[in-house]
């Protein structure tokens, strides 16, 4: 990782505090599953010398589409048998989604530049987006009509990341959609913002290898401070993500066996029960 992909000084503070609370707990609860992130989970247990317990994914929860759980507490801005129409009218594999999540902010010349990008891409797209400051010229809209499902607003994300017919996630790389991505078995397109988020695209692109990143270097929660990505870099990742090459096809693979392995549990139930046994 870059420097300038890590948080600056005045978090320091904040983190100071956070391992004095940490050292003063009982153990931690963990939103993944052991067979995930092994070689930290045993770090954390054995170097770091604190318990913790691996009960994820927790959007499992969420996983039945009959359910009206989908939406983590937010109202969806489309409706759950809309999305569904319109995600059953394509093929299976084929549409990208793309969403930043409740924080992901981004100036209208970045907005522009995604919007000519997915254009460009070819695929069906759902795109979640938070903000009405962005008119692409050439009405961006009507040209994709049909291939793209603009979203103003929440969406039923696990809902959406769990039909046959999405084949990818572009993604901010917070760690609840980095869960869902995984657990949906879907290769994503990394493009992380702040936080823990540039973390998780190491992981993601490579520890995992499930990931293609569109190169981002700059932490920030600012969007005018954050380098624009330009269309072709968006056409480039999409493309890469949703084909059919070898490197395509090793990504599918491997997100496909991360799925499997959140099914049941495995380790991490054996780890928590093995806990409770001795504490």
């Amino acid at each position: 990782m870059l420097r300038s992909q890590l948080p600056g000084v005045e978090w320091e503070e904040f983190f100071a505090q956070f391992r004095v609370s940490d050292s003063k707990s009982y153990g931690v609860v963990a939103n993944s599953f052991y067979e995930l992130e092994p070689d930290y989970a045993r770090h954390y247990r054995e170097v770091v010398g604190r318990r913790a317990w691996h009960i994820g994914p927790v959007a499992l929860c969420n996983s039945d589409t009959n359910a009206d759980g989908s939406a983590r507490g937010y109202e969806d801005a489309i409706g759950r048998d809309d999305c569904l129409k319109w995600l059953d009218s394509k093929s299976a594999g084929s549409v990208l989604y793309v969403c930043f999540g409740s924080s992901g902010d981004f100036t209208a010349a970045q907005l522009c530049e995604m919007a000519l990008g997915l254009e460009a891409s070819s695929h069906p797209f759902v795109w979640v987006v938070r903000s009405d400051r962005w008119v692409p010229e050439g009405a961006f809209e009507e040209r994709v009509r049909g291939r793209g499902l603009i979203v103003r607003g929440w969406a039923p994300q696990v809902l959406i990341l769990s039909h046959a017919s999405v084949g990818g996630f572009v993604t901010h790389c917070g760690w609840n959609s980095t869960l869902e991505g995984v657990s949906a078995g879907l290769p994503l397109v990394t493009w992380p913002l702040f936080a823990e988020q540039f973390c998780n695209e190491r992981l993601i692109v490579d520890v995992l290898k499930i990931g293609v990143s569109v190169g981002v270097k700059k932490y920030t929660a600012y969007p005018e401070e954050r380098e624009l990505v330009e269309a072709a870099t968006i056409k480039n990742a999409a493309v890469e993500v949703m084909g059919s090459g070898d490197e395509a096809e090793e990504r599918r693979t491997g997100e496909g066996a991360w799925r499997d392995g959140t099914a049941g549990g495995g380790e991490g139930r054996i780890l928590l029960q093995g806990h409770e046994q001795s504490d």
